[in-house]
């Protein structure tokens, strides 16, 4: 229909400003969107906005870059290894890591420490990821049975498989995010590409909770819901956006927008494919399901051994669950 409404007045005023009439020599223009796509092309065209600077999320230097820049505005003991607390926080953005910096800080004064310890720093990342622990949420003994099964289900299937991120610490405290426990595991370093396998192991390792609550107690929970949730978007990202499925081989099913703000998808096949993308999708992980399962079956004993440590202690580090498993 045309028109000049108040957005199309401002474009054309900022484009005028920018390279009009009058020559603006020595005047540099910065400007910061996280929606690129849905700029005007004349303002991002070569002699205006003609230089993009993407900032993505930090790599492993830059977190501990950022953490040394926060914590010099805190007192922190001197044996913080900020290149572990890095590692750790593995995705966090730069808002994130101050925050955790912060809650390290404020754990440090409500304990009534004078300086910020490494275990302060571990667990405020703990915080940040799956909230703060739930002191009034009293699980009975079935259900805290049943949650160390299903952590210990997942680190074992971790464990057991090549190529996977070695488990660093297990829980069952719950959470204020809602969690009754939480599995972390935390890469060696920096890793850009996954091979077909490091996903498959990664839904096989999502699946192994339920597997485990399957295999000792013969029966279904709702505590697998965010794994579900997880295994399934990662299957599917396998077959519509990796070409990883025989059958479409190298054709994109789906369209990424909005990459800087969660990245939505959008399919982009006829609704007969997405039948297919459907049953490939509970196939793939149908068969993790299984050998989650098979591994457990294989590793009973240790499973229950793990599993009653678990219980016990509520909390295990990477290292205990690791001396039990090789014991």
């Amino acid at each position: 229909m045309g028109g000049n409404d108040e957005r199309e007045q401002t474009l054309n005023q900022l484009l005028t400003e920018m390279d009009g009439f009058e020559g603006n020599s020595g005047v540099m223009i910065l400007a910061a969107t996280n929606r690129p796509e849905a700029l005007d092309p004349a303002l991002t065209r070569p002699g205006r906005f003609d230089r993009r600077v993407p900032v993505e999320l930090p790599d492993l230097k830059g977190r501990e870059a950022i953490l040394k820049v926060h914590a010099q505005k805190i007192k922190i003991t001197s044996d913080v290894d900020l290149l572990k607390v890095a590692r750790m926080a593995s995705g966090a953005s730069g808002a994130e890591l101050a925050n955790i910096v912060n809650e390290a800080a404020l754990r440090a004064v409500r304990a009534g420490r004078k300086a910020a310890t490494q275990s302060d720093l571990e667990e405020s990342i703990e915080v940040v990821i799956a909230g703060y622990q739930k002191k009034n949420a009293i699980l009975t003994d079935k259900e805290k049975l049943i949650v160390s099964y299903h952590e210990i289900g997942h680190a074992l299937v971790a464990a057991k498989q090549t190529n996977s991120a070695p488990v660093q610490k297990i829980t069952i405290i719950p959470r204020t995010s809602g969690a009754l426990g939480y599995t972390m595991q935390v890469d060696d370093g920096n890793h850009y590409l996954m091979s077909k396998e490091e996903i498959e192991n990664k839904i096989a390792t999502l699946t192994g909770g339920r597997a485990a609550e399957e295999l000792v107690f013969s029966s279904l929970t709702t505590g697998a819901s965010n794994d579900i949730e997880q295994a399934t978007k990662l299957a599917r990202a396998m077959i519509t956006r990796f070409g990883m499925s025989k059958e479409f081989d190298m054709v994109a099913m789906e369209n990424v927008t909005g990459q800087y703000l969660g990245g939505d998808t959008t399919l982009a096949c006829a609704a007969e494919t997405q039948a297919q993308i459907d049953r490939q999708v509970v196939e793939l992980v149908k068969k993790q399901h299984e050998k989650a399962a098979g591994i457990l079956m294989e590793n009973r004993g240790k499973l229950d051994e793990l599993a009653k440590y678990l219980y016990e202690h509520e909390t295990i580090t990477g290292e205990e669950f690791m001396n039990i498993l090789n014991d």
